[in-house]
């Protein structure tokens, strides 16, 4: 899809402006100094198969800390004007798979929520039995 690439691009092309409007208290931890590295290939490996509907921009990202630590950043772009009950779904498989795969413990994001449910915040994913 044609929207996602350019979210995609204004992220990866402003991804500090990004991470400091969006996630300040993050932001604040990360030296941009050091650099980033966008891992488009990882997440394609995970996500493929994954039957957990529409994504419109994923994003992960590996930056590192000023501790000198290295972080990977699992960014949910979600910009539509519907509720998605899945999304918190969606954001715990993505993080488990990548966990699965690579090892790598993953802070997951969800950012430009633009539907009209105030109250829903993708913060954590629970199933009720």
């Amino acid at each position: 899809m044609q929207q996602d690439s350019v979210w995609k691009e204004a992220i990866e092309i402003y991804f500090q402006e990004f991470m400091e409007f969006f996630f300040p208290e993050i932001a604040k931890d990360i030296d941009f100094e050091k650099g980033y590295e966008f891992l488009d290939k990882e997440l394609e490996k995970v996500t493929k198969d994954a039957e957990i509907g529409k994504r419109l921009a994923d994003i992960l990202v590996k930056v590192y800390l000023r501790d000198g630590s290295e972080k990977w950043l699992l960014i949910h772009i979600e910009v539509q004007g519907y509720y998605d009950r899945d999304l918190p779904k969606r954001m715990f498989i993505y993080n488990y798979r990548i966990f699965d795969r690579y090892g790598v413990d993953v802070v997951s994001l969800a950012a430009i929520l633009a539907d009209d449910v105030k109250s829903f915040k993708a913060d954590r994913y629970e199933r009720v039995y």
